[in-house]
């Protein structure tokens, strides 16, 4: 487990320079040390955004020859395996060094609220440079070092000449451009040799310090305030009073420690965040947030009293405003000031954002939306209009009429329907003529007709039309043997009887084509119609009457049972002879309406009404023995043996879900398998 941490640490710190921390990691300090002593800072800025991290805390003490200690807090136990990955990963990464990582004790920190995990590992640490060049032979170390303070000494001499010649120089220089010289001259970085100037005395008096820093508290040994900056007296009024103590009026927040000055001294490299106590508030005040700082706790060995310089804990406007404060309580230079505004910008940003999220969502459930009632809108109009008809006004193009050279056109209407009507409420009539009309639907989509329009009770449909098909005589006869059938299965609301039907089929050449702008509607034109429309208004209740036309030239020797009616006068036509269709010869009835049959046994006899071999049993196309209605039969045989159309049939077996043995032959349906 604990190599596993260790390498879960090494893959963090990949991952934040991946997410993009890279850049902000490599400025938190120049050494490791350094690196370290300031993560605090970094957790208490990333704090900012998230709020509910619980980031650990960590603690230096330097020692000789590279060694230091690493004192780890966390609220978590058992994640200390993880500090070793990323601290080793840290060196090699950002300072070329080696480190090693050992763990001295282990305990439960008592001082720390809640016992936390305290850990002390001992880090040593080697640059690859000092490993590269290490040699056995110690003599030769000393001459190396020997020589690189000779070198050192002789640039020394060499920056020191260049500045004497460069102040007796004629052309005037600015001080800048003189110590710019000599650090180019010298090729070295002045930092690198830096010495400090103290003055003797602060050219500062004390009303302009505490001006200059509002915030700030000066504290001893027993944390009696000894000085405190104008503003946190305004805003912690008890600071006023003489020999108070200061965690009388404070709380350490983070990090979590005891507070006194001991353990403020072990944690001063630390970002020390205090909160004001609400119970030493006036009364007004408490119903508005506590006051919090944020700063570094400076011990100052010649008096023996630590200076904490800090600054509120904001990070926007609408918190600047809660605690009953202004910009112009803040010092000009204390970043502070940037901050609330930079952060107040950030937090506009990232609520624009969600805002935006917000409304790509409800968008995206709009688009769902929209799809679905498109998906409706689409379905009713190829309701209405023949689909390759409704996608030519979908977008937008005008559609030319079509001229189709023979097609089979079927009208019916129901007997007596004038008397019906008069005898029954209009609702009786509306559900009379709902429930014939959903199963003649259904037969259309069985026997793959159009439905070209409904008026009154008058139902019209076409085959070989919108798309022009061999078989569409065939195809219309079943549908009209169909339409029979169903017709019986609707009440007559005046007798309580099944209703009678009549229907005529003709077979012809139409014009076809959209007419109306406001409802279009795709129509059909010529005497074929006219014809149609004659067969069904002199044809008999219960029958199907056929053209002469229809039948010679369509349904003859097509495997259907018809028989002559005989010479008739047809109004506008003359004298004609017509026939009645009776039935279809290769196909049930429950084939015709299109409803599951029973299966064959196991012994290859139907369990219920025989049907021919040529036939098969509708298809299922649900699971668990659920049937579907939907079945196109196949269909009929031609003159010349053949079958018109290409089906394919599948052999299942199974169960239903009643037990018993499901087996036999599948076959398509209206909409495939």
């Amino acid at each position: 487990m604990e190599a596993i941490l260790k390498l879960f640490g090494e893959y963090f710190f990949k991952f934040c320079k991946m997410s993009g921390y890279d850049r902000m990691l490599r400025t938190l300090g120049g050494n490791l040390t350094e690196f370290i002593e300031n993560l605090d800072a970094l957790h208490s800025y990333l704090a900012l955004s998230y709020q509910e991290m619980n980031a650990p805390s960590f603690r230096v003490e330097k020692g000789a020859d590279g060694k230091m200690l690493l004192h780890y807090y966390s609220d978590r136990s058992g994640l200390c395996h993880i500090v070793p990955g990323i601290i080793e990963a840290v060196a090699k990464d950002f300072f070329d060094t080696d480190v090693t990582m050992d763990i001295l004790d282990m305990s439960k920190e008592e001082e720390r609220t809640g016992k936390k995990e305290h850990v002390v590992f001992l880090v040593v640490q080697k640059s690859h440079r000092q490993m590269r060049g290490a040699k056995p032979n110690r003599l030769q170390d000393n001459q190396d070092i020997q020589r690189d303070q000779e070198a050192l000494e002789a640039a020394f001499l060499r920056m020191k000449e260049k500045y004497l010649s460069v102040s007796v120089c004629p052309v005037k220089k600015s001080h800048w451009e003189i110590v710019r010289s000599i650090v180019m001259f010298g090729k070295g970085h002045l930092v690198n040799n830096f010495v400090p100037v103290y003055p003797e005395r602060l050219w500062i008096e004390q009303k302009t310090f505490c001006n200059a820093f509002p915030f700030h508290i000066v504290f001893d040994e027993s944390l009696r305030v000894k000085q405190a900056g104008v503003n946190i007296q305004k805003y912690v009024p008890g600071l006023q009073t003489q020999k108070i103590r200061l965690d009388e009026y404070f709380s350490i927040i983070h990090p979590q420690v005891t507070f006194n000055i001991f353990s403020i001294r072990k944690f001063i490299n630390s970002q020390f965040v205090l909160k004001a106590r609400r119970e030493r508030m006036p009364e007004a005040w408490k119903s508005q947030p506590a006051l919090k700082l944020r700063g570094q706790m400076i011990w100052m060995e010649s008096v023996g009293c630590m200076i904490y310089m800090c600054s509120p804990k904001l990070r926007s406007l609408q918190e600047l405003e809660e605690r009953k404060m202004h910009l112009s309580d803040i010092a000009p230079h204390d970043t502070t000031r940037d901050l609330i505004l930079l952060n107040q910008q950030r937090l506009a940003e990232i609520e624009l954002s969600n805002q935006l999220e917000r409304k790509k969502e409800e968008l995206r459930v709009l688009s769902k939306h929209l799809a679905i009632e498109k998906k409706k809108t689409e379905t009713l109009l190829y309701a209405m209009l023949p689909e390759h008809v409704a996608n030519q006004l979908k977008e937008g193009k005008k559609v030319a009429a079509g001229e189709f050279k023979t097609c089979t056109i079927l009208f019916s209407d129901v007997v007596t329907f004038t008397n019906i009507c008069a005898a029954c409420h209009p609702i009786q009539i509306v559900t009379m003529l709902n429930s014939m009309y959903s199963k003649f639907d259904r037969l259309t989509s069985v026997h793959e007709v159009y439905k070209v329009e409904t008026i009154g009770d008058a139902y019209m449909v076409v085959g070989g039309v919108p798309v022009p098909i061999g078989s569409h005589a065939q195809r219309v006869a079943n549908f009209a043997l169909g339409m029979r059938i169903s017709a019986k299965e609707v009440m007559n609301p005046t007798t309580g009887e099944p209703i009678q039907i009549r229907v005529g089929v003709h077979t012809g050449p139409v014009l076809a084509g959209v007419v109306g702008d406001k409802m279009p509607r795709y129509c059909l034109f010529g005497d074929t119609v006219n014809t149609a429309s004659r067969m069904e208004s002199h044809g008999l209740p219960d029958k199907v009457h056929l053209s002469p036309t229809a039948y010679r030239y369509a349904l003859e020797n097509q495997g259907f049972e018809i028989i002559e009616r005989g010479e008739i006068e047809v109004k506008g036509k003359g004298k004609m002879t017509t026939y009645f269709l009776i039935r279809n010869l290769h196909a049930s009835e429950d084939e015709i309406m299109g409803r599951p049959q029973s299966l064959p046994d196991r012994k290859g006899e139907h369990k219920g009404k025989a049907t021919s071999h040529e036939q098969p049993p509708p298809m299922s196309d649900k699971a668990d023995g659920e049937y579907t209605d939907r079945y196109t039969p196949p269909a009929p045989r031609c003159a010349e043996g053949g079958l018109l159309g290409s089906k394919v049939w599948l052999v299942v077996s199974g169960k239903e879900p009643d037990g018993d043995s499901l087996s036999g032959v599948w076959g398509p349906g209206a909409g495939g398998f």
